[in-house]
This record gives C-alpha cells, sequence and structure tokens, in this order.
C-alpha cells in the first residue's frame, strides 16, 4: 500500500520517465510491466538517490542556482 501522494498528479508520467532514464543510466534493467520484485535493495537506492539528486539539481536551476543559500 503505497502512502506517497503526489502533489501533482500528473507528474506521474514525468517521474516514471525518469525513474527508466535514470535506471538507464546505471545500467540497471527496469520491467516495463511496472513489476520489479526482482531488483536488489541496493539497485534501487541507487535509481532512488540519483533521482532525488537529480530533482534537487532541477529545483535548484529553477530558483536561479546552487549557491543562492549557502
Amino acid at each position: 500500500m503505497a502512502r506517497n501522494n503526489l502533489v501533482v498528479p500528473q507528474a506521474s508520467h514525468a517521474l516514471d520517465q525518469l525513474k527508466f532514464e535514470v535506471a538507464q543510466e546505471l545500467g540497471i534493467q527496469l520491467s516495463p510491466d511496472g513489476y520489479n520484485g526482482n531488483l536488489t535493495t541496493y539497485n534501487a537506492g541507487k535509481i532512488g538517490g540519483s533521482i532525488t539528486r537529480r530533482l534537487v539539481q532541477i529545483a535548484e536551476q529553477s530558483l536561479g542556482g546552487a549557491n543562492n543559500f549557502r
């Protein structure tokens, strides 16, 4: 039972696309049908961490740069 609700539900497709893009960059094969039960915790963490890193970069760029708050 997923409890992570998207603030912007329309972003679901973009987040899925980002997940597959990041996994491909890391050389991790994801199942196109959505079932990834054979994915190791380590690889899932690599994908999630990379997605988070990229989303933070996007947010920093949209705010005008990473160094504004340091």
